[in-house]
């Protein structure tokens, strides 16, 4: 993978990015998301914020190597303390970290006053928190996408200002990836039954059946078959 071309997981990511947007890429480490939506004039501008040295030297190495001075700025510092105001960024993209960790991102900025036109996000864990972050915080979610790719599943979630009152159920599985309900969202949920099939499995044969675990195991495991039955 390079910011020519992209993996799976980045291209879900660039198919919601508004054309024309000024982006900020949270956590970019090589940059090639940004560089890659420039480079295909996608977006007037980007950002790519990182926290760590090394991840920073890496996106200031991928603006020369592919002449981007000027339009891809390397920033260093801790989420989206990366952006100021007077950058205009109206769409930020945070992807390939977890769900608890992008929470932590968005609240810390939230809490800043940073309210932005577009979220793209795509955890790699804990969708349900980032979910439940932007139905506190007066973030509508408008599109959601799912791309396998390895053995790992990603989802997208797009979201921009506004209200919405998600159920239990669209926060746990995505209110647009439940309409949808693609072959590839099934199979993201038929491995989880998979892998709560052999922790109820292990339970049962060490004698833990009637235990409080089993029967939280066993609900989720019901509750996963009927919505991919």
């Amino acid at each position: 993978m390079d910011s020519i071309h992209l993996s799976p997981r980045l291209e879900a990511v660039v198919k919601h990015v508004p054309q024309g947007a000024i982006i900020a890429d949270i956590g970019s480490d090589h940059a090639y998301l940004p560089a890659h939506l420039l480079l295909t004039n996608h977006v007037r501008h980007a950002i790519a914020g990182e926290v760590a040295q090394g991840p920073f030297e890496n996106v200031q190495h991928e603006i020369n190597r592919r002449h981007l001075n000027g339009k891809l700025e390397a920033r260093l510092a801790n989420g989206l303390a990366a952006i100021d105001t007077a950058d205009k960024v109206n769409t930020v993209v945070i992807a390939g970290m977890g769900g608890i960790l992008i929470q932590d991102i968005l609240s810390a900025g939230h809490s800043k006053n940073h309210q932005f036109n577009t979220l793209i996000l795509q955890p790699n864990t804990d969708e349900n928190v980032v979910r439940t972050w932007l139905n506190n915080n007066h973030y509508l979610i408008i599109a959601e996408d799912i791309v396998q790719e390895g053995s790992h599943f990603y989802e997208v979630i797009v979201a921009t200002p506004g209200e919405s009152k998600l159920s239990d159920r669209e926060i746990d599985f995505g209110p647009y990836l439940l309409q949808a309900k693609s072959p590839i969202f099934v199979a993201k949920w038929q491995k989880e039954c998979d892998r709560i099939q052999l922790i109820l499995e292990h339970l049962k044969n060490s004698g833990n059946q009637n235990t409080v675990a089993y029967k939280k195991w066993q609900t989720t495991y019901d509750r996963i078959k009927e919505l991919i039955s």
